[in-house]
């Protein structure tokens, strides 16, 4: 019987991950407008299978940028948002402008959606986090690295000079110094990132960047 649950479970997961995704976004500053984005499946199966190349939480993150990106993109050709360019003056007064709360609120609902659908393997999301400069404040999503997926396996390269070597040598260490995976960046459980879109136009990958280095005002110098 729980073998039978167990493929149902896998089932239905399936289907749900081959569903479309509704999402709705904000914009015109302080999230005074809004509408609602289709991401068909094919759109979010490619989000899914760049993530899922990632093996690490560092490769992760780096998919991640240009993933929201592409949704970004996708949604302004739903939406006016595609007229939506980083920072606040370049746009000001157009229509499907986007300011730091739009883009905090609408990226945490980008992040959950994939979350919910499995896509995320290394982070979990986080609450928008808010930092205050003199009297300016500005807003992003957060993400949260968390432990590798149990059992996640690193497949072993093996250099093009090792056979020539083994052939030229019976040594032991050279046959353990070749089934020695390549170091992967240590894992930092806990560590938080700022995944800031507001930084860059529509449809460009966002800025993310440890949580900390963005609260002390690091990022892109846009206005």
């Amino acid at each position: 019987m729980s073998r039978v649950l167990a493929v149902l479970l896998a089932l239905i997961s399936s289907w749900a991950f081959a569903q479309d995704a509704q999402v709705s976004v904000c914009y015109n500053y302080g999230c005074s407008a809004t509408g609602t984005v289709v991401f068909e499946s094919g759109v979010l199966a490619k989000a899914r299978a760049s993530l899922l190349e990632a093996g690490d939480a560092v490769a992760e993150r780096a998919a991640l940028a240009v993933v929201v990106g592409g949704l970004y993109l996708e949604a302004g050709r739903q939406t006016p948002i595609a007229a939506d360019r980083g920072g606040n003056f370049l746009d000001q007064e157009v229509e499907g402008r986007m300011d730091c709360i739009d883009h905090s609120t609408t990226t945490t609902r980008f992040l959950t959606m994939m979350a919910d659908r499995g896509m995320l393997r290394f982070h979990r999301v986080l609450e928008p986090a808010r930092r205050t400069r003199f009297i300016l404040q500005h807003f992003s999503a957060v993400i949260e690295e968390r432990a590798p997926p149990p059992g996640l396996q690193q497949a072993v390269v093996v250099p093009d000079h090792v056979p020539l070597m083994l052939a030229l040598c019976d040594c032991a260490e050279v046959l353990g110094d070749v089934l020695l995976p390549p170091a992967l960046p240590a894992p930092m459980p806990g560590a938080r990132f700022a995944v800031d879109s507001w930084f860059v136009d529509n449809g460009e990958a966002a800025v993310v960047l440890p949580l900390a280095d963005w609260l002390d005002g690091d990022g892109p110098n846009v206005q």
